[in-house]
């Protein structure tokens, strides 16, 4: 298993697991930072390592009247700012070559969304940065056709890779998880990252939004970990009903501490058995 270094953390290997999380999108700057700062203390606390996500574009919310975040100028100045404060890698996710090129001077982590996982130019582009480039497995593929986008972004030279599963389409408005994914995508040699928020997504079902039931999003975490997954990602809100893009399906900052540590328990508990 390859390991990943961002910025001093690192990913896969004998390592423990990683944390990515943050809020859905950039609501407020002042908020954002407060966010990231619980986490990190968080995180801290259990020993997780952990890696800061917002998005400052949600370019694919289901309405056009739908809150997509202050833009990427704006957006990016806010996670620069957390970046500086607190010293925690960013991440977060662009859906077109210009915000590559805008966003690679700031971003730690590019992350590129389920929907444009087979975007070639995109992918490639991320790749060329030589910065870590996590790829969204999208809800419309299978766990082995992963190693086709590896091979876009090796081919440019760059290894140094992150894969996420979040779950596959079940029917209209639904996901599956199907924890085999796991380690069939571990044997790419590629750390894999479990996102136990959107795999409780419901994909349109509010009609023009997302629902979503948080209240398994700790079950699919736990069972992730226990599957021998390298990190997770979560999104997190201090009032997820009140939150302003994808809040049915985020879990509320107050239970983050006690979520990670029972998947410590977990790993430890794996590691103590060989």
């Amino acid at each position: 298993m390859r390991e990943i270094s961002v910025c001093g953390l690192k990913a896969g290997g004998v390592n423990p697991p990683i944390l990515i999380a943050g809020p859905c999108v950039i609501e407020d700057v002042d908020r954002l930072i407060s966010i990231a700062g619980e986490i990190k203390e968080i995180s801290s606390s259990v020993g997780i390592p952990f890696i800061f996500k917002a998005s400052y574009d949600k370019a694919n919310r289901s309405s056009i009247s739908s809150f997509r975040g202050p833009g990427i100028k704006e957006g990016l100045k806010a996670l620069e700012g957390v970046k500086h404060k607190l010293g925690v890698p960013i991440l977060s996710d662009v859906h077109s070559l210009e915000e590559v090129s805008l966003s690679s001077g700031i971003l730690d982590v590019i992350q590129i969304p389920a929907l444009l996982c087979r975007q070639t130019d995109l992918i490639l582009a991320a790749a060329r940065t030589g910065k870590t480039v996590n790829i969204k497995k999208g809800q419309f593929l299978s766990p082995w056709e992963m190693k086709n986008i590896i091979e876009k972004i090796e081919s440019t030279g760059n290894k140094s890779i992150l894969l996420t599963e979040r779950g596959t389409s079940f029917g209209y408005n639904n996901l599956v998880v199907d924890m085999r994914g796991i380690p069939i995508m571990k044997t790419t040699g590629y750390p894999v990252i479990f996102d136990a928020t959107h795999s409780v997504q419901l994909p349109g079902a509010a009609g023009s939004s997302s629902s979503g039931q948080p209240e398994f999003v700790s079950v699919l975490a736990r069972a992730a970990v226990a599957a021998g997954c390298d990190g997770l990602f979560l999104e997190v809100h201090p009032s997820p009903k009140d939150a302003l893009c994808d809040g049915p399906n985020m879990i509320d900052l107050a239970y983050l501490k006690g979520l990670l540590s029972q998947v410590m328990r977990i790993y430890r508990a794996l590691k103590d058995d060989g």
